[in-house]
């Protein structure tokens, strides 16, 4: 065999166990992203009946449920940060992330609503910040406000933030914007039943939230 043939040889060899080892990284990675989705959506059917019982609880002892209701606020959090890690890595247009993201928009909006009915019944003020974005390109300012407000739920862990995809195609969400009377000029905010709308700076941020709201609210800093 001629010196070129055999290296001709060699070079195809390692080309087969270099595209060998691609399509296996690649199969695992998917595989990987499949269970992440999966685990995720096992824990949001879990959440969703844990509120359907903090329905029930709320209608016999609403105060009592105001523990439990501050706990969830942490959990539906870190869901959220597991799904916009599963978006970011198989897209927006993802089938089984676009149905998780229904899921998790239907609990973050009962959470809410929880939350209001406690304020009502039990006397308490919670800082509630709804954020409606946008994936479609056209909400320049949407990344920059993305990162502003998971600065603000870490710093203040009461801090209640929901955080909803505005062109989501899911009757519940658009019925609750039009109930929140919020118009399609995204970024969008209601701070405690304020609107306002853009996003400049943190500190700009900051200023539409109610008079010593923050300061009230326990700091991990």
């Amino acid at each position: 065999m001629s010196l070129i043939a055999r290296n001709v040889l060699i070079a195809l060899g390692i080309t087969i166990v270099l595209s060998g080892t691609v399509v296996y990284a690649v199969n695992y990675l998917n595989r990987e992203r499949v269970a992440e989705l999966g685990a995720i959506e096992n824990q949001i059917s879990i959440e969703t009946l844990s509120l359907d019982t903090q329905f029930s609880l709320l209608a016999a002892t609403p105060c009592d449920s105001i523990a439990s209701s501050t706990a969830l606020t942490g959990e539906l959090a870190d869901l959220g940060n597991r799904l916009a890690y599963a978006e970011g890595q198989l897209g927006t247009d993802n089938a089984q992330v676009v149905q998780l993201k229904k899921q998790y928009s239907l609990l973050e909006i009962r959470d809410y609503l929880i939350t209001k009915q406690l304020a009502a019944a039990c006397g308490t003020k919670p800082v509630t910040v709804l954020y409606f974005y946008s994936n479609a390109g056209d909400c320049s300012d949407c990344d920059k406000a993305g990162y502003a407000l998971s600065y603000l739920r870490t710093a203040y862990p009461t801090l209640r933030v929901y955080s909803f995809d505005y062109n989501l195609n899911l009757g519940a969400l658009k019925t609750f914007e039009a109930v929140t009377k919020v118009k399609d000029d995204l970024p969008a905010f209601v701070v405690n039943g304020k609107h306002s709308y853009g996003f400049t700076s943190l500190a700009d941020f900051e200023k539409q939230f109610p008079k010593g709201a923050l300061a009230t609210t326990t700091s991990s800093n």
